[in-house]
């Protein structure tokens, strides 16, 4: 299930927007195909990202997968609670399990990215 209200990468991250600032997570099929998170490593506070651009990795039993950031923008805030507790991305990855929150400097970077129709076509031809 992909929340209409968020935007997706070809990454499987998603984001949500709200005025000049964007949440950060994976998606539940991010997740799905990585199996149980295990160990999660995340930006700095202040660090600026490019779309596309690398901003952290995501470990699990499985595979070690990186983060790829949807927008361009400064990290705003971390969650640091899922250092703690990486098991969160695998119960609410489009939820709780938020990782960062950006300022988005470039909005075009957010016109780019796939609306729930879009991804949910994107997850279906990977999945064949």
């Amino acid at each position: 299930m992909n929340p209409e209200e968020l935007r997706y990468s070809k990454d499987h991250e998603w984001i949500r927007v709200d005025g000049d600032r964007g949440r950060i997570g994976i998606t539940d099929y991010a997740q799905n195909q990585l199996g149980d998170v295990v160990f999660l490593e995340l930006p700095e506070v202040g660090r600026t990202l490019t779309a596309g651009e690398q901003f952290g990795t995501v470990e699990s039993v499985k595979a070690v997968s990186e983060l790829f950031s949807p927008v361009t923008g400064e990290v705003v805030e971390v969650n640091s609670e899922l250092t703690s507790k990486p098991e969160l991305i695998n119960e609410d990855p489009q939820g709780e399990a938020w990782m960062v929150v950006v300022r988005i400097t470039d909005p075009a970077s957010v016109q780019a990215l796939m609306d729930a129709e879009a991804y949910k076509a994107l997850v279906e031809s990977e999945a064949k």
